[in-house]
């Protein structure tokens, strides 16, 4: 390998945006991913005609910094209808989004998840978090969700047939020790654009950077050993310098390299991905566990969002567990039992395709770890990190991680 300018290490979506941004200000930059694929905890994996992202996951249109880097019209985004069904009381309840969906809304607006009140509380949720500029967002005052969920008046019943699934199975813990402020940052997102998965799967989304990239520019299943400074040796011994060295790992992974910087605690989830002879339910919904018994968390329908999830004749249905504390052996069989409460016998020619057990999938954002929402990433002279662990644990958070690493970079190298 000739010197480059800079060495990323890991083309996650924080080290492929670091990249990209370089690269648009001429910088020679190399980026070493231990891994097949780029992408880090974005893939999507084929299997037997099906796409199979790795954790149920989806993408907010009104990401700002999603909006300066990709060309998500390039990726064909197909969209969930705003709002979720509910499992509550041995059925299916829908809610829809007043705004964007106002008559489905009405005619469902005395269904038993939460009173009318709570219903308009979401409305008073969402005029809170889309107010002001974003950058004040994260400087306003913060508590764990819960806390903010209450004071705003939402009855406890709203809380945990709607509240705690929708949100537990976006911060990947169902306690809602999350920081109010993250929650506010994920309400603005989903009131601004619409929720969305590319047409071939989540993994198109680091695609489409690494092609931005010049050939042989990331090299892959290169996994280093040691970073000392501007230089990385790899696991074969060979030893590499560079002007500056970016870490973009996994924050585990991050902290091994860089000694002395402690490591975030990580929430879990396990995704179990069935193939169905048909969909058990019709359109692009988000299915919630409303009543918090069983493993369950949520529910997609994959192919009723993109057709080209599955095979023809085919529907991909994607079972989320954000608390799996039982018998891990067991999981399949409880989570077929209780869809089969759910959508009755037809479970039971359901085939079961894959489970992804992410230990590692989110960092933890409890108010704590958000007192400082802008982490540092220039380390020392040289030396830099980057990752959703600096930022906030989303999408977007990466995306930003990635450009002010690169930003720093390029300050250090007076370009």
């Amino acid at each position: 390998m000739t010197k480059p300018g800079v060495i990323v290490v890991g083309a996650g979506l924080a080290g492929l945006a670091c990249a990209k941004a370089l690269r648009e200000a001429r910088v020679e930059v190399h980026v070493l991913e231990a891994g097949d694929a780029p992408g880090g905890r974005v893939r999507t994996d084929a299997h037997e005609g099906f796409l199979l992202d790795r954790g149920f996951q989806v993408y907010l249109t009104a990401y700002p910094e999603g909006q300066r880097v990709l060309d998500v019209k390039a990726l064909s985004p197909r969209r969930f209808i705003p709002g979720a069904k509910v499992w509550r009381g041995g059925r299916l309840h829908t809610l829809a989004d007043p705004l964007r969906h106002p008559v489905e809304a009405v005619s469902h607006l005395f269904e038993p998840v939460g009173g009318l009140l709570d219903k308009l509380r979401v409305l008073e949720l969402r005029q809170h978090a889309t107010s002001g500029e974003l950058g004040d967002l994260w400087q306003r005052p913060q508590q764990d969700s819960l806390r903010f969920l209450r004071d705003l008046g939402f009855s406890e019943e709203m809380i945990d047939a709607f509240l705690r699934p929708f949100f537990g199975g976006i911060f990947l813990e169902r306690e809602l020790s999350t920081s109010s402020r993250m929650l506010e940052f994920v309400f603005r997102m989903f009131s601004r654009g619409h929720t969305v998965v590319p047409e071939r799967g989540m993994g198109a989304i680091p695609e489409q950077l690494a092609a931005k990239l010049p050939s042989g520019a990331l090299r892959m299943k290169v996994r280093v050993a040691e970073v000392w400074g501007h230089r990385v040796r790899l696991e074969d011994g060979e030893m590499v310098h560079a002007d500056a060295v970016v870490v973009a790992t996994d924050p585990g992974t991050a902290a091994s390299l860089l000694l002395g910087m402690p490591a975030p605690r990580m929430n879990r989830v396990t995704c179990l991905y069935f193939a169905a002879p048909e969909p058990p339910v019709e359109g692009p919904w988000l299915l919630l566990n409303g009543e918090g018994t069983g493993p369950v968390n949520n529910v997609a329908v994959m192919s009723e969002v993109s057709p080209a999830y599955a095979p023809k004749g085919h529907a991909l249905v994607s079972v989320s567990v954000v608390d799996d504390g039982g018998d891990a052996d067991g999981l399949e069989a409880r989570v077929r039992a209780q869809m089969t409460e759910w959508f009755g016998a037809a479970v039971s020619a359901w085939r079961h395709l894959r489970t992804y057990v992410i230990p590692d999938a989110l960092p933890v954002q409890t108010p704590s770890a958000l007192v400082e929402p802008h982490r540092p990433v220039r380390l020392a002279a040289g030396l830099y990190v980057c990752g959703d662990h600096r930022e906030n644990a989303s999408i977007d958070g990466a995306l930003t991680s990635g450009r002010r690493a690169a930003e720093a970079v390029l300050l250090d190298l007076g370009r």
